[in-house]
């Protein structure tokens, strides 16, 4: 870890702060195999997939023992109100009808949590695009807590994580993103998004790394 890196984390430690932990997306349309076969993944996208998913079953459990505020940013793809934009972009066609495929679709199997999900009075965040801040009150949920910092992870690295870490940062969070708690589906992608991330939007740590940083506030205060 480089000097910077270091200074950055260490002054997320203070007793006055308090940190969230958003979970971006863990759901089956986009974490469980069986979901996933038209994306073509490869036996090593695979494993680092479920790594992932192991990585966020452990920092999410870090977080309940640690009293961290957790944050649920699920996608909600409605029929009714389609993104039209993305359509375009995927399918060339504005007006597009949502396919048999259409990922998270509102009410639908793979729309439901993948080998996580939240427990009771955690915030829920529904989404129609990339980012969880997009349309949503998630700005106005952290400011009511008073959350000074957040941890962002989930899937995938090189979309929706990405796009909802820029927000926060943006918004004047600082963001940390431990790249193992994160995935893409090609390991070139993963490796690519996270230094994107590093040089413009966050500090990259591990999740033993946060999970440290939580357990020093916990200590100080």
């Amino acid at each position: 870890m480089t000097a910077l890196a270091e200074r950055r984390l260490a002054t997320l430690t203070g007793a006055a702060e308090k940190p969230a932990l958003i979970v971006v997306d863990v759901q089956k349309s986009f974490g469980s195999p069986d979901y996933l076969a038209d994306y073509g993944l490869t036996p090593e996208a695979l494993v680092a997939l479920d790594a992932a998913v192991g990585s966020i079953e452990s920092i999410v459990a870090s977080a309940r023992s640690l009293g961290v505020a957790i944050v649920w940013v699920e996608l909600a793809s409605d029929p009714g109100n389609r993104w039209r934009a993305s359509q375009w972009l995927r399918e060339g066609d504005l007006e597009a009808p949502y396919s048999p495929g259409e990922p998270c679709v509102i009410g639908t199997e793979g729309a439901e949590w993948f080998r996580v999900a939240p427990a009771e009075g955690e915030l829920r965040v529904r989404k129609r695009g990339y980012s969880g801040f997009l349309g949503t009150n998630l700005a106005e949920q952290l400011h009511a807590r008073g959350i000074t910092w957040v941890t962002v992870v989930g899937l995938t690295s090189e979309c929706c994580v990405a796009a909802t870490a820029e927000d926060a940062m943006q918004l004047d969070w600082p963001v940390v993103i431990p790249a193992d708690a994160t995935a893409a589906y090609d390991l070139r992608i993963h490796e690519n998004a996270v230094e994107m991330l590093a040089l413009n939007v966050a500090a990259i740590a591990t999740v033993d790394e946060v999970v440290q940083l939580w357990r020093e506030i916990e200590a100080a205060q």
